[in-house]
């Protein structure tokens, strides 16, 4: 089986996680900033609001191409012993979770996903103990942020059907 990309509309998940992370800091940045230029500099009131508005069109397209990156970038694969993903733009991360430390499997589905049609998997294993970057707080090492909603439920089944027959077989 090939890597599967995301649902389209985890681009808008993206677009709006992305765009409240950069606003605090491009607020930080034009306050400061604009202060300086009609404080110390001398520059006009409509020289503000022009600066300020360049910095909005920045962030704008900072989050756009952060986002259609992250969506690119963001992918996984079910092979026969274990689920692999891959993501990140600079930093990449590779995630290879064998079907053996599986424990539980979650499907979440917020109000962004709701509107735009996907759910949220969330794939619990035994011994994982750090933080993912699951956007929800959630303890999973297997997070895959944006799938279609029948999609999600097939890789919950399937899943679950790995689950039990390694249940059986150890005699549980």
């Amino acid at each position: 089986m090939a890597f599967k990309q995301l649902h389209p509309g985890a681009k808008w998940l993206f677009r709006i996680s992305s765009f409240f992370g950069w606003l605090f800091f491009m607020i930080f940045f034009s306050i400061w900033a604009g202060s300086f230029l009609a404080g110390f500099i001398g520059v006009s009131f409509a020289g503000v609001i022009t600066y300020l508005i360049l910095i909005i069109v920045i962030l704008v397209v900072l989050v756009e191409v952060y986002t259609r990156l992250a969506y690119h970038f963001w992918m996984y694969e079910f092979t026969d012993s274990q689920l692999k993903i891959e993501r990140g733009i600079i930093w990449k991360r590779y995630s290879n979770i064998p079907y053996e430390r599986v424990q539980n499997v979650d499907i979440t589905r917020g109000i962004i996903a709701r509107l735009c049609g996907f759910s949220t998997v969330n794939i619990q294993t035994a011994g994982y103990s750090a933080m993912s970057n699951n956007r929800a707080g959630a303890w999973a090492e297997g997070y895959i942020p944006a799938v279609p909603v029948k999609e999600a439920e097939k890789i919950r089944d399937f899943l679950i059907k790995k689950i039990s027959k390694k249940g059986r077989a150890q005699g549980l």
